[in-house]
């Protein structure tokens, strides 16, 4: 560092001859108690402190800057004297900003202005300690290092003399994203960022998108989209016409019709952080993330919603769950925005495989399915192709996919009477003897709901359940036969069986009667007997298990 300057005035000196006085006379403070192996660690404490007291009050004791910073760097953030220390700079940095120290004239002379560009330095090197102390797997650290970032983000913001977008727009603050979203940054500091400072402040989440959205311009890996995800995930923030931005991190900006205060500008910023990331390389799980966001997260931050249009069908027509996870999106924006998609039935209706009833989302898609089919302005030959689709599938579907599909198709057949004819419809034709029964003019290959025949058919495939080895799905299946007395079965309450939650409900079943059992017990099953007095068992006629 350059030669310290004296100290101007000698009134300051006499101040601080007094003060020095006043502390002579003084008792001097007991010492603390520290651990058996700790007396070095307290007392390198207890200069770091000596030293930062000595850097605020003269700058003739700059250089101890330099020997703070090797503090820093020795402890790598491990033990208490280098967070001590990191602590310590920070103060001395935000304390030495807001005096001014950071910048002179160019008038001054030229030792100030070696002073000024030694100092700046000083604080770049403490940013990289800090920046690298973020990734640090011990999260007290990184947390540590992630608050005197930011700290010192606030104290440049309000001092240096700019305009206001260009303080936030300086380098610290891309960089601290930059690091945050950086694979080695751990979830936890992520979050933490997000509570403290994206949630809350206003100007942070609009140049947290500015900087996201500029970073994945030039690169999008997948561990970098999946950190952006993390982050933009994690954010809860209502946004509506009455949504006033007036909460701010740093300084505030002095017009009051500023782009930070305007709703518009913020769902700008947030519209293009999503494109960039829509427009990305997705893996297919993270497309299943943000499909599941589109509704109540991301839509609402756009102002021009029919940008997600492309997206949602592009997922829509991929098939299989992305399919039915692409749904509640899509007809989120028929429904709210009124965006149209053209054959949406027909696509919908090829979502009917055998696969949905065994599929994890099975839940979900009879919810969304549940309210795409309860308007009552619905073709009957369209409700009739759904209907009879799904109880064709049910003959193939796990008991605890047929207990939802029964009250369904109860629920439906109630909302649209003119579909009832399928239940009573005669399954015997006068061209055919009696007790052979008639062809099913029902074709399952027809994609087209509106031409498949359904409503021409019956449902015996509903009766044919009613005899299924379950007794509660054939128990089920008899409503369809009884009088529709009941207004309509709420779909909740069957939503959520599966195999263990049905023989839960059988096990937990109070025998009223005891079953019968055989009065004689075989001593073999599946091989024959050795005894040819005894006799074997039906399965050893029918297989060879030997």
């Amino acid at each position: 560092m350059p030669g310290a300057v004296a100290e101007p005035t000698g009134e300051r000196k006499r101040k601080r001859k007094a003060v020095e006085a006043d502390q002579s006379t003084a008792p001097k403070p007991k010492a603390r108690k520290v651990e058996k192996d700790g007396p070095r660690s307290a007392g390198i404490e207890e200069e770091i402190l000596l030293l930062e007291s000595q850097i605020l009050e003269s700058r003739k004791h700059y250089n101890s800057i330099a020997t703070l910073l090797r503090h820093v760097e020795a402890g790598n953030g491990q033990d208490q004297a280098s967070i001590t220390a990191a602590v310590a700079l920070c103060r001395v940095f935000c304390r030495l900003m807001a005096l001014g120290s950071f910048s002179k004239p160019e008038e001054a002379p030229k030792s100030e202005r070696t002073i000024v560009q030694w100092l700046r330095g000083q604080l770049e090197a403490y940013k990289e300690l800090l920046l690298s102390l973020l990734s640090m797997a011990d999260l007290v650290v990184s947390s540590t290092a992630l608050t005197l970032l930011m700290r010192l983000l606030k104290g440049e913001t309000e001092s240096l003399n700019q305009a206001w977008v260009d303080k936030w727009r300086s380098r610290i603050f891309k960089t601290i994203v930059s690091r945050l979203i950086a694979a080695e940054t751990p979830d936890a500091i992520r979050e933490e960022f997000v509570d403290k400072y994206l949630q809350p402040f206003d100007d942070v989440r609009y140049f947290t998108f500015a900087c996201l959205t500029a970073i994945l311009a030039d690169s999008q890996t997948e561990d970098l989209l999946d950190n952006v995800l993390t982050i933009m995930n994690s954010l809860d923030v209502e946004i509506g016409e009455r949504t006033s931005f007036d909460s701010f991190y740093a300084e505030r900006p002095r017009e009051k019709e500023h782009k930070i205060r305007s709703l518009t500008a913020h769902k700008k910023q947030a519209q293009d952080l999503w494109l960039k990331i829509l427009n990305g390389n997705l893996t297919k799980h993270q497309r299943k993330n943000i499909l599941g966001l589109v509704s109540h997260q991301i839509a609402p931050w756009f102002t021009r919603v029919e940008l997600l249009m492309d997206f949602l069908t592009d997922s829509f027509n991929a098939g299989g769950s992305l399919s039915l996870v692409a749904l509640s999106g899509l007809f989120h924006l028929m429904q709210e925005k009124n965006l149209d998609y053209p054959q949406f039935y027909t696509k919908l209706y090829s979502l009917l495989s055998p696969e949905i009833l065994h599929s994890k989302h099975r839940s979900r898609f009879f919810r969304l399915l549940n309210i795409f089919l309860s308007s009552t302005h619905l073709p009957a030959a369209m409700v009739a192709s759904f209907i009879k689709r799904l109880a064709r599938l049910s003959l193939f579907a796990p008991p605890s996919g047929i207990v939802v599909v029964v009250p369904w198709i109860y629920n439906l057949l109630k909302s649209h009477p003119s579909c009832t004819f399928m239940i009573h419809r005669k399954p015997e034709h006068s061209s055919h003897k009696p007790g052979e029964g008639m062809d099913d003019p029902f074709d399952m290959a027809e994609p087209d709901p509106m031409e498949t025949n359904a409503i021409d058919s019956s449902l015996w495939e509903i009766h044919t359940l009613q005899s299924h080895y379950h007794p509660n799905v054939a128990t089920i299946a008899k409503i369809i036969s009884e009088q529709f007395t009941k207004q309509a079965y709420n779909l909740e309450d069957f939503l959520d069986h599966s195999y263990s939650s049905m023989l839960t409900a059988e096990l937990s079943k109070e025998i009223k009667k005891a079953p019968v059992v055989e009065y004689e017990i075989p001593k073999k099953t599946l091989f024959k007997h050795t005894d040819p007095t005894q006799k074997d068992s039906l399965l050893v006629s029918l297989w060879d298990f030997t």
